[in-house]
């Protein structure tokens, strides 16, 4: 029997980075999107939905819900989560395109320690200066 897996609290993210690769000209870019935005590469259409991260480990596991389109139809090719940590878990199909997660865009906030109420700059060593 296994155990039940544990739910992590997650933030919501204002977007996302995102890396492409035509896997017939070696082509690779990266393109951070908002919420909502939409970028083209090739003949693909995508847009970042969604962009989620864990609240207890901000620079960890980016979760991006994607819609990604061909050009050439209305008919999403992609439509759901794609995993930062696991690209090939929930992955786009298609012979000459692939598109991954990287990260979400986080706030200042999280990325700070100085901001952080569970970290005193009195007491943490990594703080104070």
């Amino acid at each position: 029997m296994t155990a039940p897996a544990i739910a992590q609290d997650q933030a919501e993210a204002a977007g996302g980075s995102l890396r492409f690769l035509d896997k017939l000209t070696s082509e690779t870019g990266d393109v951070t999107l908002e919420r909502g935005q939409v970028a083209e590469f090739g003949r693909l259409i995508v847009q970042l939905d969604s962009c989620r991260y864990p609240v207890d480990n901000p620079a960890a596991d980016a979760t991006a819900h994607l819609t990604i389109l061909d050009g050439t139809t209305d008919t999403p090719l992609f439509k759901g989560w794609m995993l930062a940590s696991s690209p090939a878990l929930s992955a786009l199909d298609h012979p000459r395109y692939d598109v991954w997660v990287l990260s979400c865009i986080l706030p200042e906030s999280a990325t700070d320690p100085a901001t952080d109420p569970a970290t005193d700059p009195a007491t943490d060593p990594a703080v104070a200066e």
